[in-house]
């Protein structure tokens, strides 16, 4: 029994509905430790019988067997394993790959055994030595000359062990010495027991074989043994333990790792394009975590969040019955101090509200006058309380005791430039209060410094007793016009906020209005988050164009490398193989461009950080780990969704096709 066997081969081409015969009936039989030479003027059909005989055309009539074994030509992974297990081929543009040394082109069949890496370094060494080109090694193929070149990829079909060698006009692209070097080297190759087909137009190639068949018109015109056949050896190449298998997840990562150095200029400004739009993005980010983060400071800071602001609710109308009020009793309403004030009666209602552990009736009044010496500020004027953060204290201390008060720094170095001196120093303040009958009064009062608060602070505080008892004495209405009311527990104060704008008084109507420094936080964290994640939004734009980038040098790594996919293919490489190379190559963009755009973001946060911190004494610029997993997410999904249809494409390709581009 032949060890190869073709039967009843048919092959045809069509354009359109018309049939162009390129092989009608192929019958052939050969051995082991054969050096056959396919002999043929060009289109006779002998390129064709080599990819049939390959494994590389399935669409075809007829039978191969191999070992006695039928190939089934009509199942691509049956083809896969055909290739890596049994054919290595030899093409007369010798098809190297130009990103990896010879040594690397050699392990690329090697690839795809079950040998160890040393193990696979071992034998393509071997085998380079073998082919006389063990010092070029470590040169890529455009160092090499012709005659070289094709010695290497002598030496990369002899990787796998293969049984069956396929050359096709392995010396067409050579001068005559180096023509004979070859013939040398795939007869030795057919004396170690392999089948050697050589396709060739030349008679001096033919005449150097065991066996010519003569091909014309495709069929066989004629067979012509020259010699016997080498005798073979009982046992193959899988029996001394080069085994295939499919190329690892590690080789595809390494080989687009290799092709992203050996285009690494190209690359690097897509990278960089890409880098840009993702810090950018980190950055914005991070600098609206840094805001919302120091408007938080600044405001709790200053309001303790555990207590919420109560004042009187205030309707534009007397109650809910007086529709037919006049805008001039509407208006007197609106302006009528004492709709301002809340009782004591009312402050008690707010004492018995679940989770308010206490109360502080206080004042707040506008536009109140402060004189030092000659020295005059005009300001708001605020009863100190709990609710007040002691941190909002500069110097000195907060107000305990009567006739105490605390100003904020700029007054103070309006006062003197030595600010923290005017502690000690008496104020004199003036505002107007209203009587019972809604008519102004004039209240004077005074007060010892004992404290200077942030500069340029709204607030000028002292105890509530003080300002209760100067309303009393001018005769003005002394009750409390805001009341800090304090809350068991920060998670509680929405729930009280609600409870005290829900009291009602005998008229069903409602009573106070309830603020805390959490509602203004969420005010400004909502504003802060819409703005940062507008300006991150911006910054993504280019990742657009990054993308773009991405699949445009996709498109263009497909087109240049059409050969090698060629290559891979016909050395047994997958479909996912060649869809997994040009995806990889992609996904390491992303990630290398994710990996600058994040240490660059970090350098920039931190100069950010450090030129700001004099000012404002607060990192202004937050980049959260968070946000580093969100920029290689993006990084990934960005270079996957740009790779996709390339690397498809790629992995579609015809692989007889692709092995004839330029």
């Amino acid at each position: 029994m032949a060890f190869l066997e073709l039967r009843d081969i048919y092959k045809s081409y069509f354009l359109g509905q018309q049939e162009f015969p390129v092989l009608k009936g192929i019958n052939l039989s050969f051995d082991k430790g054969e050096f056959v030479s396919i002999l043929g003027e060009s289109g006779g059909g002998k390129t064709t019988l080599m990819n049939i005989i390959g494994g590389l055309d399935r669409r075809f009539s007829g039978t191969v067997k191999v070992n006695g074994k039928e190939i089934n030509h009509h199942h691509a992974k049956d083809l896969d394993l055909y290739r890596r297990q049994t054919v290595g081929y030899i093409f007369q543009s010798f098809n190297l790959i130009n990103y990896q040394t010879n040594l690397e082109n050699v392990e690329t069949s090697l690839n795809m055994t079950t040998l160890s890496r040393g193990q696979r370094k071992k034998r393509a060494m071997a085998l380079l030595e073998k082919v006389g080109l063990g010092e070029h090694a470590n040169k890529y193929p455009s160092q090499l000359s012709g005659g070289q070149k094709q010695r290497v990829a002598i030496a990369r079909a002899l990787a796998g062990d293969p049984e069956i060698l396929i050359a096709d006009e392995p010396t067409g692209a050579l001068d005559s010495v180096n023509t004979r070097e070859v013939l040398e080297l795939l007869d030795q190759i057919a004396k170690e027991g392999k089948l050697v087909i050589v396709v060739t137009h030349s008679q001096e190639v033919a005449d150097f074989g065991t066996e010519i068949v003569h091909m014309e018109d495709g069929q066989i015109g004629s067979t012509q043994r020259l010699k016997p056949a080498y005798p073979a050896p009982a046992f193959s190449g899988r029996d001394r333990g080069v085994r295939s298998r499919p190329l690892s997840r590690r080789t595809i990562w390494d080989m687009a790792y290799d092709h992203l150095k050996f285009k690494r200029f190209q690359n690097f400004m897509i990278i960089l394009g890409s880098s840009i739009g993702l810090g950018a993005v980190i950055l914005f980010l991070g600098l609206g975590s840094g805001v919302k983060g120091y408007m938080t400071k600044q405001i709790t800071d200053s309001v303790n969040p555990n207590y919420p602001t109560v004042t009187k609710h205030v309707s534009t109308q007397k109650n809910a019955s007086s529709d037919d009020e006049s805008e001039a009793e509407q208006e007197a309403w609106q302006n009528n101090y004492s709709a301002l004030t809340m009782s004591s009666d009312m402050v008690a209602k707010l004492g018995k509200i679940n989770h308010v552990e206490a109360t502080y009736p206080g004042y707040t009044f506008s536009s109140v006058n402060f004189t030092v010496g000659d020295q005059k500020k005009t300001s708001s004027y605020q009863s100190w309380s709990p609710a007040i953060q002691s941190s909002m204290i500069k110097a000195g201390t907060k107000p305990t005791k009567t006739d105490e008060i605390v100003i904020p720094q700029d007054f103070a170095e309006k006062i003197n430039k030595q600010w923290k001196s005017v502690i000690g120093q008496t104020v004199k303040i003036s505002f107007t209060g209203y009587d019972t009958n809604n008519q102004p009064v004039t209240v004077n009062s005074s007060a010892k410094v004992v404290g200077i608060t942030k500069a340029n602070s709204s607030i000028f505080a002292s105890d509530a007793s003080d300002i209760k008892s100067a309303l009393t004495s001018a005769g003005a209405n002394a009750d409390a016009n805001y009341v800090p009311v304090k809350v068991d527990s920060t998670t509680n104060v929405k729930q009280v906020t609600s409870a005290i704008k829900k009291l009602k008084d005998s008229n069903k109507n409602q009573i106070f209005e309830a603020s805390s420094a959490g509602d203004i936080l969420s005010q400004i964290n909502t504003i802060t988050s819409l703005a940062s994640k507008l300006l991150a939004a911006i910054a993504g734009i280019s990742l657009i164009v990054s993308a773009i980038m991405i699949i445009v040098t996709t498109y263009m790594s497909v087109a240049e490398r059409t050969q090698e996919i060629g290559v891979l293919r016909a050395l047994g490489g997958r479909a996912k193989d060649v869809r997994g190379l040009f995806t990889n190559e992609a996904l390491l963009m992303g990630l290398i461009a994710a990996v600058i755009a994040i240490v660059v973001a970090l350098l920039v946060q931190a100069l950010m950080n450090l030129a700001l911190n004099s000012l404002i004494h607060y990192n202004i610029v937050q980049i959260s780990f968070g946000n580093i997993i969100f920029t290689v997410i993006i990084a990934i999904v960005i270079a996957w969704l740009a790779s996709y249809v390339p690397s498809r494409q790629a992995a579609r390709l015809n692989t007889i096709d692709a092995l004839a581009s330029n």
